[in-house]
């Protein structure tokens, strides 16, 4: 059944401005002058009896934008329209319930301590659950090379030191009497520091923020917490969300230090990728996790929009942010994202549809695609490890057919959807200037595409999104009949489009490329089956070795 329009489509009231005013230089008022020379930016041309017609509405338009101003608007406050995934006729594919965690007894401490760094969930939790190291001791063990490798990667803005040790004690106190809580019982992890934690600052990764203290923990960590898990640092997030670059520096790949991270879950990335922690939350708007997993040769998991909880968690568009697990391997991914996803009733956005995995469904019955055509066009150093992957499937007895992705729509325009959005979000930050405190104020930067978002019409953010609606569409009837496509990570539409339409995808690592950087491939899946893009990743993974790869010099 067709939905309404307005469940498609966020609209902020404070985006809904005529196109010719900024309201960043601060003006009161604006001529008729004005109105008509602001025309050639959006391509209009009215007559100046229209202008004249036109300028007692426009004025009241502003007064409407001042008076807006004068209410204050929490940072949790979603809009009251909320985009909505779902295309025409959408039957979700049935899922299993996620599996009993299987974890392991015959593992043992190694000879060399540091190998501890790159173990990967199930190997921590067996030597936690058998008493074979406590939590305390992990905890502190990982606690201790954040410090020692943190001044190279930049990859950490807050220890959470007190907090973790404590947790960590609990952890430990729990197991002597018998009370264990899972797989994640006793394991330290990092999130990226968009994610609030009551008690430590949330900095959003910018010099206007980097004081910020919220009186709340986002959902995403409450989860893991209750879990077990021992949070022991908020990592580095590119400066609002953007790039590898913070207030405090450009956080480092630990393949090549002279290389950035990526962004923006660049400390996430960083982090897990030199085994700082075991595992991290990256959050992805337009390639936030699978760049830096890309970047820095670990595997990310971007889950469908609306399948883990974003409350406590900065936004920077409502209507494509998304959270998701970024770990050592597909298994580790699924086992956060079993704990983080589900229904949140402080998030609107979030969906009470079926998940789950199964480890033990044979990937052959899986109907696979693989975008040829993306793929022959590749020319990064990345090529070479891509067409071997595609061989390594076929040599796991998975068919592939040829797919194409859609065409013919407005690519170059999207992009208005998130900067209108952002816009919207930090309108405070432009309108008081404090925006001119970003470390980075280049044409592409974020503090400037900020306050161009003041420029964007209400007119062309809605056509976008009507655009939008019919990529939803075509992307369904490309997908419907497939449980993954495998893709190029990137210089393909692909990262677009899945990011537009709210798809699952997950980047798993592929080997080195000649300049010994570590490459990717992306398996995109139905929107709400996370299951078979994590199954097909766990079978190549084992079946390869490149998720056991990690960059020299750190295991000291």
């Amino acid at each position: 059944m067709r939905k309404s329009f307005s469940g498609k489509h966020i609209v902020l009231v404070s985006v809904i401005l005529t196109f010719f005013l900024s309201s960043c230089g601060g003006a009161k008022k604006f001529s008729k002058k004005d109105v008509k020379r602001s025309q050639a930016l959006v391509g209009l041309s009215f007559t100046n009896k229209q202008i004249d017609t036109l300028y007692p509405y426009l004025q009241r338009n502003r007064k409407g934008f001042d008076s807006l101003r004068k209410y204050d608007l929490d940072y949790t406050v979603f809009p009251a329209l909320k985009f909505d995934p779902l295309p025409l006729n959408f039957t979700p594919k049935p899922q299993a319930d996620f599996p009993s965690w299987e974890i392991p007894n015959d593992v043992e401490l190694p000879t060399k301590k540091s190998e501890l760094a790159f173990y990967t969930i199930p190997q921590l939790a067996s030597l936690i659950k058998n008493k074979k190291i406590t939590s305390v001791e992990l905890t502190q063990f990982f606690i201790d090379r954040i410090k020692k490798y943190d001044d190279v990667l930049q990859s950490t803005i807050t220890i959470t030191e007190e907090l973790a040790m404590n947790q960590a004690q609990k952890m430990d106190e729990e197991l002597t009497t018998g009370k264990y809580r899972g797989i994640l019982h006793g394991i330290p992890y990092g999130v990226k520091d968009l994610m609030s934690v009551e008690g430590y600052k949330t900095t959003w990764g910018a010099e206007p923020y980097k004081n910020q203290q919220f009186d709340m923990t986002a959902t995403v960590v409450e989860r893991l917490q209750k879990a077990g898990g021992v949070l022991i640092a908020k990592l580095v997030s590119g400066s609002l969300a953007r790039g590898d670059v913070w207030f405090g520096g450009k956080t480092k790949n630990p393949w090549d230090t002279k290389q950035g991270a990526s962004g923006s879950s660049a400390g996430s990335g960083s982090a897990t990728s030199a085994g700082l922690v075991p595992f991290a939350l990256g959050t992805e708007t337009l390639g936030s996790i699978t760049s830096p997993s890309n970047r820095n040769g670990i595997t990310g998991l971007r889950p469908t929009y609306g399948r883990v909880s974003r409350y406590g968690v900065m936004s920077l568009s409502w209507s494509m942010d998304k959270i998701g697990p970024m770990a050592r391997n597909a298994q580790d991914c699924a086992i956060v994202y079993s704990i983080i996803s589900g229904k949140d009733p402080k998030d609107p956005t979030t969906t009470d549809y079926p998940f789950g995995f199964d480890k033990n469904k044979d990937v052959r019955t899986l109907k696979i695609g693989y975008l040829k055509e993306d793929i022959d066009k590749d020319t990064s150093k990345s090529k070479d490890n891509l067409t071997k992957a595609l061989g390594i499937f076929k040599k796991m007895g998975i068919k592939m057919d040829s797919l194409k992705l859609p065409e013919d729509l407005p690519f170059s325009s999207f992009d208005i959807i998130l900067r209108a959005e952002a816009g919207a979000f930090f309108d405070d930050l432009v309108l008081s200037s404090d925006v001119d405190k970003m470390v980075e104020q280049d044409q592409r930067s974020r503090a400037n595409s900020l306050r161009q978002a003041r420029f964007i019409p209400a007119v062309e953010y809605l056509q976008a999104n009507r655009h939008r609606e019919v990529l939803i569409e075509k992307m369904y009837q490309l997908i419907k009949d497939y449980d993954v496509i495998i893709s190029p990570s990137f210089g393909n539409r692909q990262l677009v489009i899945t990011n537009l339409t709210g798809h699952p995808v997950i980047a798993i690592p592929t080997g080195l490329d000649k300049d010994k950087h570590p490459t990717s491939i992306t398996l995109v899946g139905n929107l709400y089956d996370e299951a078979s893009i994590l199954l097909l990743a766990k079978a190549f993974q084992e079946n390869t070795e490149f998720d056991e790869m990690h960059p020299e010099g750190y295991m000291d």
